[in-house]
């Protein structure tokens, strides 16, 4: 079957040309993803103390996030949606490429974890009315195009006490030193062109394009060691950084 490309405002189509190359190579942990493996285990820790905090969930629990709706947008092939779908959660998966889909659900019917995997933009879901408890947007925002215009489909999608959590590199000289310059073309730790400096995303704009409909609760830095490849807290959000939003209830819906 001819591979399906999605058309929508926000979408680079050189963006998504790029990442259905490597799609087959999602899960190959020593492959190009590597680095997204060891960080999924990271931000997925992140992501489970957040969510038993703000719904008042027993983070010790074998699936603390059950019965939770969760959308992650831009699931590439599936490693975060696996992740929190063995943690209990009702998982919808989407991608702007069908290969990537492919990969996801396959993977997920090896591991036996049912997980929604849909081709579909974040303006069609929102279009139709979805909403969900948590909005994951992990990695995603700085290979968009038209910003403001995705930013607020994705707060459409939050609905109210809900929570979204955004995962991004800042748009700052050390930024492009360390992980365009220092990851992609030093260390090779990410293949070539991942990044582009102009689409990088600075913790205001991201404020701004999720307008008034979110508000900020947390915010951290993630910091990087080039010497074991792990990865920890910081204060500086100069680099990498996650940001966690929640629904504003003084906002009016419709």
């Amino acid at each position: 079957m001819t591979a399906v490309h999605l058309t929508a405002p926000d979408i680079d189509p050189k963006e998504v040309a790029y990442f259905e190359k490597l799609a087959h190579r999602w899960w190959d942990e020593n492959g190009p993803f590597w680095p997204l493996h060891k960080l999924n285990r990271f931000r997925a820790d992140y992501i489970r103390a957040q969510l038993c905090r703000i719904f008042a969930r027993d983070a010790t629990a074998r699936q603390p996030l059950e019965g939770l709706q969760l959308l992650d947008i831009g699931c590439g092939g599936g490693i975060l949606s696996e992740s929190m779908a063995r943690l209990g959660a009702r998982v919808t998966g989407t991608e702007i490429t069908e290969k990537n889909i492919r990969v996801s659900q396959i993977h997920a019917s090896w591991s036996g974890l049912d997980i929604d995997y849909r081709l579909v933009t974040a303006r069609e879901l929102a279009n139709a009315g979805e909403t969900f408890d948590a909005v994951l947007n992990m990695e995603v925002v700085e290979h968009v195009d038209h910003l403001p215009d995705f930013l607020a489909d994705c707060a459409r999608l939050v609905r109210p006490g809900g929570v979204m959590v955004v995962a991004t590199i800042n748009r700052t000289p050390l930024a492009w030193i360390t992980a365009i310059i220092g990851a992609e073309w030093i260390m090779g730790w990410l293949p070539k062109g991942t990044h582009h400096y102009r689409k990088l995303v600075k913790p205001d704009e991201l404020m701004q394009g999720l307008g008034e409909q979110l508000v900020p609760l947390d915010r951290t830095g993630v910091r990087v060691s080039p010497f074991n490849r792990s990865f920890s807290f910081t204060d500086s959000m100069a680099v990498n950084y996650m940001m966690l939003f929640r629904h504003n209830p003084e906002v009016a819906e419709g």
